[in-house]
């Protein structure tokens, strides 16, 4: 009787066993499927987006599609080389005007003049123009030259940014007028089938909506660009001003002391 009962246990622990070695297997397998249908579906839709997209761009009609999008295209490759011009024309201000003040005091005006030479930026161009005055001109020279050559850079920080604002207004306003002309287009069916079927205009009623849609979405991703430019811009201009002033006081004090 205890030979049988220790079988039956050795037999209900190889079975349990078996139960839940199937069971892991099973699972895994499981995730191995739920996972593989979400890529799958996520792919899918990736790929739905994109002809969705290439489907309504189309039945925009190619010819001011095309403009709305070459208007996205120029204003981007515009919008990308200003941020690119304005992050290299950005210079620790403060830094610089330190430096020049400790090459003025050590080595004099040939020493800042280096100095600013090799560096980078609208500031230390700014610095270089008042240095060359003060030796040559004197100190109301080289105040002028600040001035004037500030106005210069930031002729040159600005440069093509009228561009992406125009962009910005024509892409939205060729939608409207794809909108215009597709709603003429449906009258001219009503008109050619002298009945208000409501699946005559519907299609050119669409694609009239389509164009509109479209510009306003290049209008609005330009704006971000084109605000966040002017901004950049901002900045590197204030901080020429106070450049400028901090300048005009070393030229002075220097001159005092000389």
């Amino acid at each position: 009787m205890k030979r049988l009962f220790s079988i039956l246990a050795v037999v209900t622990i190889m079975a349990f066993g078996s139960v839940n070695a199937t069971n892991a297997n099973t699972t895994t397998i499981a995730n191995t499927v739920v996972t593989t249908i979400q890529e799958d579906a996520a792919a899918d839709e990736s790929a739905g987006f994109h002809q969705e997209l290439k489907k309504r761009f189309m039945q925009g009609g190619p010819a001011f599609m095309g403009i709305v999008l070459l208007c996205l295209i120029l204003g981007l490759a515009i919008a990308i080389e200003r941020i690119i011009f304005l992050n290299l024309s950005s210079t620790n201000t403060k830094k610089l005007t330190s430096s020049v003040e400790e090459a003025l005091k050590s080595g004099g005006v040939d020493a800042a003049k280096e100095l600013c030479r090799n560096t980078r930026g609208p500031v230390a161009s700014i610095f270089y123009q008042g240095l060359d005055r003060i030796e040559t001109e004197g100190l109301d020279a080289a105040e002028k030259a600040v001035v004037a050559y500030g106005g210069v850079q930031m002729g040159q920080l600005e440069k093509n940014v009228s561009w992406i604002s125009l962009f910005i207004a024509i892409a939205p306003m060729l939608g409207f007028m794809g909108t215009v002309i597709g709603m003429i287009g449906a009258f001219d069916k009503i008109e050619a089938a002298g009945d208000m079927n409501p699946s005559l205009v519907a299609g050119g009623i669409k694609v009239a909506l389509l164009t509109t849609v479209f510009g306003l979405i290049v209008a609005i991703i330009l704006q971000i660009f084109y605000n966040y430019i002017i901004a950049k811009i901002d900045a590197i201009v204030n901080d020429m001003e106070d450049a400028s002033i901090s300048l005009v006081d070393m030229l002075i004090l220097n001159k005092t002391h000389k």
